[in-house]
């Protein structure tokens, strides 16, 4: 005979959702403090620290100077020096697409078809996989279009200029300091180009993600 099943008491499931509360709370204050870290200070901090005192220890002497190496020149090394620059970047959207994605997942809890779903006894876990989170997904990936298209449209020129990386942002940067028009206007248009292809798949990635705006 298979094994019964054990249920949580009341103190048990108590204990559990205390716990789960408590470590929502810690994302919640790292997500916050994220959002609120301007990335400029961040990516001078980041350099003090990698290309500093720490910079011999075993911890960051992987880290190569600041600067940029095509991938076709030495593809090990483009990847080592855009890590630290990724991660700097990417602490302020993981903040900020947290706090947006916990608010729609408990604003969808409430929704019909997740309460029917939870009727016909279908499992926790594939309630919140295949229709919670995927329908919460909707402001998640507009917000994302929005930003990986101003990103590869120069977004990232704060970076760039700290971490000395010569790309759209820091081409962006020194035509502005030299005024030099033709360049800013093909920098405008490039990412013009980007953010409205990018749009148009979140648009597309809409009918896949939510059934019920599909046209009939």
């Amino acid at each position: 005979m298979p094994p019964l099943k054990r249920y949580l008491s009341a103190a048990e499931a108590q204990s559990f959702a205390n716990g789960a509360g408590a470590i929502l709370r810690l994302l919640m204050v790292v997500a916050l403090i994220g959002v609120s870290t301007p990335v400029f200070w961040l990516g001078q901090v980041a350099n003090m620290i990698t290309q500093g005192s720490l910079h011999d220890t075993f911890l960051f002497s992987w880290v190569p100077p600041l600067g940029y190496t095509p991938f076709t020149q030495d593809p090990a090394l483009w990847f080592k020096g855009l890590v630290i620059p990724w991660i700097t970047l990417s602490i302020l959207y993981i903040g900020f697409y947290g706090r947006v994605l916990r608010a729609n997942l408990i604003e969808m809890q409430n929704e019909d078809f997740v309460r029917t779903a939870r009727a016909k006894g279908i499992t926790e876990r594939r309630v919140l996989l295949r229709h919670t989170l995927r329908t919460s997904m909707i402001t998640f990936v507009s917000l994302f279009g929005l930003d990986f298209g101003a990103l590869v449209a120069g977004g990232a020129l704060v970076i760039e200029v700290v971490f000395a990386i010569h790309g759209v942002g820091y081409l962006t940067y020194q035509a502005l300091q030299n005024l030099d028009l033709p360049t800013i206007m093909a920098t405008v248009v490039y990412g013009a180009f980007f953010i409205v292809l990018v749009n148009a798949l979140v648009d597309i990635a809409y009918a896949w993600l939510d059934p019920r705006i599909r046209t009939t």
